[in-house]
């Protein structure tokens, strides 16, 4: 996930989510995201 603005990061997960992606990529989003330590509460779902 580099070059990967932390926003850029959110919105791709949510955007995964949304368009019901495979589990695996929102997975490796989800680890970034964790590993970045980024709150999720505020996407929708």
């Amino acid at each position: 996930m580099f070059q990967l603005s932390d926003q850029m990061l959110l919105y791709s997960y949510q955007q995964a989510q949304r368009l019901n992606l495979s589990q695996e990529f929102i997975q490796l989003l989800e680890r970034e995201i964790q590993k970045r330590a980024l709150e999720l509460t505020h996407l929708s779902r």
